[in-house]
C-alpha cells in the first residue's frame, strides 16, 4: 500500500518488474499507513505459474490481496485470478511479511511447489462468469475455496475470524453522509505510490500487510470512491492491493464494504472498490458463504 493506496493488481512478467525493482518487503509506504499484524483474516494471493511457456511453473510471488470472509472461503478480485498460463496454482498466506517468507524460502533453495506450499495453502480459484463486464459493473470479483483439510491447515497456520460482510443494500440505505462521516480503513499488501528516478517511475515495496485511514468520496450503483490524498492525513492503495478490503467502520463493527480494483495510476489520489452490498455480488458471493 501506500501509505496512500492499494489497486488495480499488475500481472504477469508487469508484477514481477516492479517487486523487482522496489525496496526490501520491510520497507513501508511513505505516509499515513501502518502495519497491520492484527488483521489476521486479511491476507496475499500467491500465484505459481509458466513464465516462459515451457510447461513448468517455476515462478511463485505474491500478486493480490484478499480477505477470508468464512473459514473456507478467500475473496479477491476476478482481475487477479484471470489471464494466467494454463496450469497455475493459487495460494493464500495470511502472514503478515509474505514477501519475507518469500525470500527466506527461496534463500534456502526450496523449488518454487516447495516454496509455494511452505508460505501458502492451496485452494481452487472460482471467478465471476460474468467478469469483465462493464463500467457499470465489472463483475471484478473471484474467490479461492479450500476444502476442509485445506482450511483446517490455513487456519492451524494463521488462527483468525472471518471478515463481516454487508447486508443487501446496506450502504445505500445507510446513504453517503452516514458514509461520509464513517471511519473508512483500507488494507492489502501492495506497493507504495510512484517514485520518480533516473529510469522514470517505479512501485517500491510491497508484500508486507499494511492499512490506512481513507476518505468517502462517492457512492456509486457497484462502486465506492474513496480519496487517498496526503493533504487529508489518508493514506490508500496501489499495485497489488487489487482484492483487498475497504472496510468501514459502523456501530463499532469493522464491515467488509467493499474491494480495491483500481484507481489513478501513480497511486497519489482515488481508490475505487468494488461494493459487496449489491445484487450481482451477492448473487455471486451467495454460492460460496452464507450472507448476512
Amino acid at each position: 500500500m501506500r501509505r496512500s493506496a492499494l489497486f488495480a493488481a499488475l500481472t504477469g512478467t508487469a508484477v514481477a518488474a516492479v517487486l523487482a525493482a522496489g525496496t526490501p518487503a520491510s520497507a513501508i509506504n511513505t505516509y499515513n499507513a501502518q502495519p497491520a499484524p492484527e488483521r489476521h483474516e486479511v491476507g496475499a494471493l500467491l500465484v505459481q505459474w509458466d513464465r516462459d511457456g515451457d510447461g513448468t511453473s517455476e515462478t511463485i510471488g505474491w500478486y493480490c490481496s484478499g480477505t477470508m470472509i468464512d473459514e473456507n472461503t478467500f475473496l479477491t478480485a476476478a482481475h487477479c485470478t484471470t489471464d494466467w498460463s494454463p496450469g497455475v496454482k493459487f495460494y493464500v498466506s495470511l502472514a503478515q511479511d509474505v514477501q519475507g517468507a518469500l525470500d527466506k524460502a527461496k534463500a534456502d533453495g526450496l523449488t518454487p511447489t516447495q516454496i509455494a506450499t511452505t508460505v501458502g495453502v492451496e485452494g481452487t480459484e472460482h471467478t465471476s462468469p460474468d467478469y469483465p463486464g462493464n463500467s457499470a459493473d465489472a463483475h471484478d470479483i473471484a474467490v479461492i475455496e479450500f476444502s476442509d483439510a485445506q482450511a483446517a491447515a490455513l487456519a492451524k497456520r494463521w488462527p483468525f475470524t472471518p471478515a463481516t460482510l454487508p447486508s443487501a443494500g446496506q450502504l445505500d440505505a445507510l446513504g453517503s453522509r452516514a458514509l461520509d462521516a464513517a471511519t473508512w480503513q483500507v488494507m492489502g499488501y501492495g506497493t507504495e505510490e510512484a517514485a520518480r528516478g533516473p529510469g522514470g517511475q517505479t512501485h517500491p515495496g510491497g508484500g508486507v500487510r499494511m492499512k490506512a485511514e481513507v476518505g468517502f468520496d462517492a457512492l456509486n450503483k457497484t462502486w465506492v470512491r474513496l480519496a487517498m490524498n496526503e493533504s487529508r492525513n489518508y493514506g490508500g492503495a496501489c499495485y497489488g492491493d487489487s482484492g483487498g478490503p475497504n472496510f468501514v467502520t459502523l456501530d463499532g463493527a469493522l464491515v467488509l464494504a467493499a474491494t480495491t480494483i483500481t484507481g489513478d495510476g501513480p497511486c497519489y489520489a482515488t481508490n475505487v472498490s468494488y461494493r459487496l452490498d449489491t445484487p450481482s455480488a451477492r448473487g455471486f458471493l451467495d454460492e460460496f458463504v452464507a450472507l448476512p
